[in-house]
């Protein structure tokens, strides 16, 4: 039996935790997993993982792969996370980092980390369980058949932890940052599945922060600012790149680069200094260099998480602030999160 591997099924961002009661049917809460969205197809002698971007991600997990040999009683369709968690006893957290390491060309890299960094797989649904296409059914039904299906399955599967109580899903959301997950979704129980929609919705943490533009890289069409590069001075007064802001619009792409004119760094001759932007194993042979600027100029960002030194992800510009000195934008402005032990999570 081979199955079709569906885009997955996708969250619209909501700015606090919904009202069960407003939803037909209720919801279900989970934790949302910061990890690689996999949809797991397993028929009973081979597996393939498939990703939200369609990328296929089976050879770069292959302890999965034999765990699914191992432990999944039969042919089914999963849809879940693929997370890597780091820590000692007591102080486990999500490993962002660590995850996206697993992701390298070479298999012979790919089987060492595979040892020294080993994936989970956390499940939260079930599309179909052997001849039985479960699509179309309610959530609260394949959550009852993606519990049953799971129940004797050990680590590296897990399900995913659940409630109705909104109260409890306010709670999750402040106290599981500190194992390193990024939110709560909510889900409608009396709906079916519906693939590549933004059919969930999602909470996650918004902050904001003062941050210094550092450079900007210019725009894929060969015009205008791309993304802006913004940095924040660390305990020692170095300047350390922390992220990028994006999403401009045509108009003010083109708008940018006159106003970031007077900043450009120039050499002794007048030309335009550029830097190495960092490069990542999802960058490939992308441009990542960017126009050096001044340190000068001070912005405010919206943002989510932090991942060690840097944001999660890209963050959303709020304002600008020429009240602001550069020099005043440090890490110290930055939410402390406390810590949370991921095995509690995970439950």
């Amino acid at each position: 039996m081979r199955y079709d591997i569906p885009a997955p099924m996708l969250a619209k961002a909501a700015a606090s935790v919904p009202d069960p009661g407003k939803t037909p049917g209720g919801l279900l809460f989970e934790p949302k997993w910061d990890g690689f969205r996999g949809l797991i197809a397993w028929d009973g002698e081979s597996a393939e993982i498939g990703s939200r971007g369609a990328k296929p991600l089976t050879r770069y997990f292959p302890e999965l792969v034999e765990a699914m040999r191992q432990q999944l009683p039969g042919p089914c369709l999963l849809d879940g996370e693929i997370v890597v968690a780091t820590g000692t006893e007591g102080s486990l957290r999500l490993d962002w980092e660590a995850l996206s390491q697993r992701i390298h060309p070479a298999q012979s890299r790919v089987a060492k980390l595979a040892v020294e960094t080993p994936a989970m797989f956390v499940a939260f649904d079930l599309l179909a369980l052997g001849d039985d296409d479960l699509l179309g059914i309610p959530f609260r039904e394949r959550r009852e058949r993606l519990e049953a299906l799971m129940s004797d399955v050990e680590h590296p599967f897990h399900i995913t932890r659940t409630t109705t109580d909104r109260d409890a899903a306010v709670r999750w959301l402040e106290e599981f940052e500190g194992a390193g997950l990024d939110g709560i979704v909510a889900k409608a129980l009396g709906e079916p599945y519906a693939p590549g929609k933004r059919a969930l919705i999602k909470v996650k943490h918004a902050r904001t922060a003062d941050v210094v533009a550092l450079g900007y890289r210019v725009h894929k069409s060969g015009s205008g600012v791309g993304s802006l590069l913004v940095g924040l001075y660390d305990a020692d007064g170095t300047l350390r790149q922390v992220g990028g802001v994006a999403a401009w619009s045509d108009k003010r792409r083109a708008e940018l680069v006159d106003e970031l004119a007077p900043l450009v760094e120039r050499d002794d001759e007048g030309g335009v200094v550029t830097g190495a932007g960092e490069r990542s194993r999802f960058s490939g042979s992308k441009d990542v260099s960017f126009v050096r600027l001044r340190p000068e100029l001070v912005l405010e960002v919206r943002y989510d998480q932090l991942e060690g030194a840097r944001f999660r992800h890209t963050v959303q510009f709020e304002r600008w602030r020429p009240d602001r000195d550069a020099r005043s934008c440090t890490y110290d402005q930055l939410d402390t999160v406390a810590g949370y032990d991921l095995a509690d999570v995970i439950g």
